[in-house]
C-alpha cells in the first residue's frame, strides 16, 4: 500500500526538509508541495490525497482553518514551531502533530500512525457475495470485528447504526463493531433488502414492523427516519401498500 501525500508550508526549508524525509519512507508518495493553502485546495480539488502534512502558521489562511473547510478531509499531520497550537490540531482529529525543527524518528513516528490505520481500514472493508446470487448460504459479509474476521448473515441484520468512524451491525443475536463508513457498508448491500433511512441508521426492510410520525421500528428500536432520505422510502412504503 502506498499513500499519496501534499506538504503545506510557507517556508522553503521546511518543505525541502519534509520532501528529504518522505523520499526516505518507501510507502509515501509525494504528489506536490505547496507554499499555500489556497495553492493546496486548487491540487485537492483535481486530486484527491491521503495523508497532508500541514503547517498552522500561514498567511491569508491558517493550516487549522484550511482543515476546517475540506469536506472529504484526508489524514493530516501538522506541522509548527508554535505548541500553543497543538489543541487546535487535536480537535480536527489530526493523527498527530510535529513540532519544529522535526527530527526524523518522530516523523517517521507520525507516519507510521497513518499507515497503520490505513492498513486498518483496508482489513475491515466488507466482502459480500455476488449481489446477483439469493441462497441462503451465499448472502453473507465477513467482517472484522475483535481481531477476528466474522461471517454476518444478511438475513439476521436487523439495522446498521452509524458512529463516527464506525458501524454498529445489530444482528438477531448480537451487536457486531466494525471500522467503516456508512456510505461503504452501504455500497455493499443488496438496494432490495436494506435501506438507509437516517445519516446514522441502515433498515433491514424484512424485518420492519411499523412506520410512524417519521420513525420506525425494529424489534424494540425505534429508528427516525431523516429528511433527505423520507421521499426515497415512502415510496417504497407506497409500493408495497395495498
Amino acid at each position: 500500500m502506498q499513500l499519496s501525500c501534499l506538504a503545506i508550508d510557507d517556508e522553503p526549508l521546511a518543505l525541502d526538509i519534509m520532501r528529504s524525509y518522505i523520499s526516505k519512507i518507501p510507502f509515501l508518495k509525494l504528489i506536490q508541495t505547496c507554499s499555500s493553502a489556497l495553492d493546496a485546495m486548487s491540487i485537492l480539488q483535481r486530486q484527491p490525497v491521503d495523508l497532508l502534512f500541514l503547517d498552522i502558521e500561514m498567511p491569508e489562511i491558517t493550516g487549522v482553518q484550511f482543515a476546517q473547510s475540506l469536506s472529504h478531509r484526508p489524514a493530516i499531520i501538522f506541522t509548527t514551531a508554535y505548541p500553543q497550537y497543538a489543541l487546535d490540531g487535536f480537535t480536527l482529529d489530526a493523527v498527530d502533530y510535529l513540532l519544529k525543527p522535526i527530527p526524523f524518528d518522530r516523523f517517521f513516528k507520525a507516519v507510521n500512525k497513518v499507515y497503520e490505520r490505513a492498513q486498518l481500514q483496508q482489513a475491515t472493508q466488507p466482502v459480500l457475495a455476488p449481489p446477483t446470487a439469493h441462497s441462503d448460504n451465499e448472502d453473507f459479509i465477513f467482517v472484522k470485528a475483535d481481531y477476528k474476521t466474522i461471517r454476518v448473515n444478511l438475513k439476521d441484520i436487523l439495522f446498521i447504526e452509524g458512529l463516527k468512524d464506525y458501524v454498529i451491525l445489530h444482528t438477531t443475536t448480537r451487536k457486531i463493531i466494525t471500522l467503516l463508513s456508512m456510505s461503504k457498508i452501504m455500497e455493499k448491500l443488496p438496494e432490495q433488502d436494506f435501506a438507509r433511512v437516517h445519516r446514522s441508521y441502515i433498515v433491514s426492510l424484512a424485518h420492519i414492523e411499523c412506520i410512524e410520525k417519521g420513525r420506525l421500528k425494529i424489534k424494540e428500536q425505534e429508528i427516525p427516519i431523516g429528511d433527505s432520505f423520507k421521499d426515497g422510502f415512502m415510496r417504497w412504503v407506497e409500493s408495497k401498500n395495498l
